[in-house]
C-alpha cells in the first residue's frame, strides 16, 4: 500500500538520534542560511564582473595608445587579446552570477512555501501541552 511505512537503507543522511535538525525551524535556518549565501556570491560575482570590464576597457585603452606610439604590432595585439580575455571572464561571470540570482530566489521560494504549508503546524504543535512525535514520525514512504 503506498500509505505503509518503508525502511530504508544506510543511504539516508546521517541524523542524531534525537531527531534535532530535522524540525521546522531547523530547515527554516539552513534555506535561510543558502539563500544569505546565494546572496553573498551573486554580489561578489557581480563585483568582479564589474572589475574585469574595467580591466579590460583599460587593456584595450593601452593596445590603442600602443598603437597610435607604433609600438611593435605583435605586442599590442597581444595586449588586445589579454582585453579580450578578461571580457570572456567578464561574461562567464555573469552567467554566474545570473545561476547565483536564480539559487537566492529559488531558495527564498522555497522558505516562503515552507513556512506557508508547515508554519501554522508547527505553531500550534509548539502551542500544544501534549508530546508531539519527533521529525519524520508521520511522513508517507
Amino acid at each position: 500500500m503506498s500509505g505503509d511505512i518503508v525502511p530504508h537503507g544506510g543511504a539516508l543522511p546521517a541524523v542524531p538520534a534525537d531527531g534535532e535538525g530535522l524540525g521546522f525551524l531547523a530547515l527554516g535556518a539552513r534555506v535561510t542560511a543558502l539563500t544569505a549565501q546565494a546572496l553573498l556570491l551573486k554580489e561578489k560575482v557581480w563585483a568582479l564582473q564589474r572589475r574585469m570590464n574595467s580591466n579590460a576597457d583599460k587593456a584595450s585603452h593601452m593596445s590603442e595608445m600602443c598603437d597610435a606610439a607604433e609600438v611593435d604590432p605583435q605586442h599590442t595585439a597581444l595586449i588586445l587579446e589579454g582585453s579580450a580575455a578578461l571580457r570572456r571572464v567578464a561574461d562567464a561571470s555573469g552567467d554566474l552570477a545570473n545561476a547565483a540570482d536564480v539559487m537566492q530566489t529559488d531558495a527564498q521560494g522555497f522558505n516562503d512555501a515552507h513556512q506557508g504549508e508547515y508554519g501554522g503546524i508547527h505553531e500550534v504543535s509548539q502551542s500544544s501541552r501534549f508530546k508531539q512525535p519527533k521529525p519524520g514520525f508521520n511522513e508517507v514512504k
